[in-house]
């Protein structure tokens, strides 16, 4: 499990605990770092590795719960929640918000490292995506205005003449429109600028059956 690639986080006012996962991670050779308060944790410039949050559901200034419910729009380490009082409403709503677990206090290291792991892996993951994310806006952001209106007719399956004709131009003008869009998006086929379309949440035209 050692590793100098990510980073685990934990946010527990419990100082016997903390104590015992920063000893637990320096054993295993794991970078960590410990606070007792959300507040804390915040204000803590971290480093641009994957990571996971260990995050105690009972803390002084907000409840972990709270705060994962305030972190659902925006980029955060996959959670892992420990408590010493859980129960199985807590955890249902911490898992349907996007948790990797909901360990009870006392838990077994092996269940710890095997959400740790899980964690890790999903944030890399979501690092990838959000790396491909933005290559395919900068390409995006290259396209002409017309270009723009291009993208969702074609992707939408309409045909070269049909979108000529919502745009109220030629259908050799779409077709060279079309031909520089898949240069410019580095579109290996049409599938995979359908694919990029997706992942850009570019609305669709739906083609009328």
């Amino acid at each position: 499990m050692g590793s100098e690639d990510y980073i685990v986080y934990v946010v527990d006012d419990d100082l016997r605990m903390r104590e015992a996962l920063r000893e637990l991670f320096t054993s295993l050779e794991v970078q960590s770092v410990a606070f007792g308060s959300v507040a804390e944790y915040v204000e803590f410039a971290k480093p641009d590795l994957p990571a996971c949050l260990i995050l105690d559901v009972e803390l002084p200034d907000i409840s972990g719960l709270d705060f994962q419910r305030q972190l659902r729009d925006a980029y955060h380490p996959p959670i892992v929640f420990i408590t010493g009082h859980g129960d199985i409403p807590s955890s249902v709503r911490a898992i349907k918000e996007g948790a990797i677990d909901f360990l009870a206090k006392p838990f077994s290291q092996p269940d710890l490292i095997a959400a740790i792991d899980a964690a890790i892996a999903r944030d890399r993951h979501a690092r990838v995506e959000r790396v491909e994310l933005a290559r395919l806006q900068q390409r995006y952001s290259s396209l002409t205005p017309r270009e723009s209106q291009v993208l969702p007719l074609i992707v939408s399956g309409l045909l070269n003449k049909q979108a000529a004709a919502k745009l109220g131009i030629s259908e050799v003008t779409l077709q060279i429109h079309r031909s520089r869009i898949m240069q410019k998006m580095e579109a290996d086929s049409f599938a995979d600028l359908v694919r990029m379309a997706g992942q850009l949440n570019i609305a669709i035209t739906r083609r009328k059956q």
